[in-house]
């Protein structure tokens, strides 16, 4: 019987339920799944800007997680890179990669080494990005803060 290895890659930084479900998922389809945590610089690089959890942090989330067979740093942009050094069969990533330019490029490549490439539902509802933009807001200076309960003056005006 076949053995498939299957191979999730992701930044995985503020680590969410759409994290997980590309994990839950890939696991059903593969005997051994690899989770590829993207280097900081690799992230900063694909991404514009550093993850807000540190690699070693991330790296010890998905270690964790249940359906994770073993994890793998990803060093390098170039996935074929990547399966030279860790042989999957299965390559798995979110449906927003199918159809787009990215995405055909990842399934040319990986046909030419025999390698299935997967899309999951994308968790449209939660994202590391909007997570990131909560947290910018969160932490952005407020000019007055607001009391819960506390009456408020119109803009423009002064308080009574």
């Amino acid at each position: 019987m076949p053995h498939t290895v299957g191979y999730a890659p992701g930044v995985y930084d503020l680590f969410h339920v759409g994290h997980l479900n590309i994990l839950r998922h890939a696991r059903q389809h593969c005997d051994y799944l690899v989770a590829g945590v993207v280097s900081d610089e690799m992230a900063e690089l694909a991404k514009g800007s550093a993850p807000v959890v540190p690699l070693i942090e991330r790296l010890e989330i998905v270690r964790s997680i249940r359906f994770v067979d073993a994890a793998f740093v990803e060093t390098v942009p170039d996935k074929l890179q990547t399966w030279k050094q860790v042989r999957f069969d299965v390559l798995f990533k979110g449906d927003d990669w199918r159809g787009t330019p990215k995405g055909e490029r990842l399934q040319r490549d990986f046909a030419s080494v025999g390698v299935q490439v997967v899309y999951f539902p994308y968790t449209v509802h939660t994202s590391s990005t909007q997570l990131r933009r909560a947290l910018e807001v969160l932490a952005s200076p407020v000019a007055s803060p607001v009391t819960p309960g506390a009456p408020r003056s119109a803009p423009g005006t002064t308080s009574p």
